[in-house]
């Protein structure tokens, strides 16, 4: 079970920019405490995200957070697993050992080249931010060299697309998790430059595999394996409140991040703990099968169950986004045609990281006894 901690009351659409309004309110240390406690009361593992806005300008409630965590910890419950994930402007070295020695897990928001990311991720005063993140994702990956890159594309920046992931991976980045905004005003025309697009990352794609480098780009990753793994894949989609709760600053439980604030939605309180009848119920509207997908070939490889995405792109959980279903009409068989050469010519790393179940342990082995030479 994840619980994410909504340390400002900022919405998740806000995380795209870089600050929150004066308004914002925080989490207490009393609402934190109480957040960690009922997660350690599942008696299963459990891991504890920082969400905003942007978290690290609470970085004090974080520390406060974790150091009782540790304490629950010793005490013999949990164990917890500690994640953030910041737009890097805040970051910095001190914030980075503590990382290293509390095993803070740290992913980067970062939309690629400066024409694409200074769209977004702009400070007050309209200026982008992305001059400011080159030496910040650096030292990143110096103390967390596994650390994520989250990538958003909107279809203002959609051309900028490839050239983006090259930019990522050329400063080190080898985890790269690329989604496009689906609430974004997409047209026929910025559609079919995302079609093409991916048609270029899979020329992209294909030619790091063949070289044998070793990388994690979504989502190629997500719609091979949706493929090779069929059922197991279907088991992994979306499990609205099931796996991961999301804390508002007041406290109050909803079962997902795009559903903080909402009253219809919300599930309990970190103080009276969770309403299992209203998690449930809402849990089994999110698996009925929504209608227009019923005959579709590809609806057990679709994210089309994901209810943040529907809620964030039409305003219902229950309401299957259009912008989706392009989506994954357009990157399924560009994904399924490359996994197939890549297949055909027997490329052994993609061998080794599809098919492989044990690969990531092995390639992390290998990663250490590569550095430490």
């Amino acid at each position: 079970m994840h619980f994410t901690l909504h340390l400002t009351d900022a919405c998740n659409l806000a995380c795209r920019y870089c600050y929150v309004n004066q308004n914002t309110h925080y989490m207490s240390e009393e609402v934190a405490r109480a957040a960690v406690n009922l997660a350690a009361g599942t008696g299963d593992h459990c891991g504890i995200i920082f969400f905003g806005g942007e978290p690290l300008l609470c970085r004090e409630r974080i520390v406060q957070t974790i150091r009782y965590a540790e304490g629950l910890q010793k005490d013999g419950k949990g164990p917890f697993h500690y994640k953030i994930t910041t737009n890097g402007t805040l970051l910095d070295e001190r914030f980075l050992r503590y990382s290293a020695e509390h095993e803070v897990f740290i992913a980067l928001s970062h939309d690629g080249i400066q024409p694409a990311h200074d769209l977004n991720r702009i400070r007050p005063d309209g200026t982008g931010t992305f001059a400011d993140l080159e030496a910040r994702a650096k030292l990143l990956l110096k103390y967390r060299p596994y650390a994520p890159v989250m990538m958003t594309v909107p279809p203002n920046a959609v051309s900028y697309y490839l050239e983006g992931v090259e930019y990522l991976y050329s400063l080190g980045f080898r985890y790269l998790i690329c989604t496009i905004d689906y609430a974004g005003a997409w047209t026929r025309d910025t559609l079919e430059e995302l079609e093409r697009q991916y048609q270029l990352l899979a020329k992209w794609y294909k030619e790091k595999t063949l070289a044998e480098e070793k990388f994690y780009l979504s989502p190629f990753e997500v719609k091979i394996s949706s493929w090779i793994h069929r059922t197991h894949y279907r088991a992994e989609r979306c499990e609205l409140g099931k796996k991961q709760i999301s804390v508002a600053p007041d406290g109050n439980l909803y079962p997902c991040v795009q559903f903080v604030g909402e009253e219809a939605y919300c599930i309990g309180n970190v103080f009276s703990g969770i309403d299992e009848t209203r998690r449930q119920n809402l849990y089994l509207l999110n698996e009925e099968e929504r209608e227009p997908c019923s005959g579709c070939a590809i609806r057990n490889r679709c994210n089309h169950h994901c209810a943040c995405l529907n809620k964030q792109a039409t305003g219902s959980f229950q309401t299957v986004s259009p912008v989706l279903c392009a989506h994954e009409r357009i990157l399924t068989p560009i994904a399924d045609r490359l996994a197939e050469k890549l297949y055909k010519k027997r490329a052994a790393m993609f061998i080794q990281k599809q098919y492989n179940d044990m690969f990531p342990l092995l390639s992390l082995a290998e990663d250490k006894l590569f550095y430490t030479k």
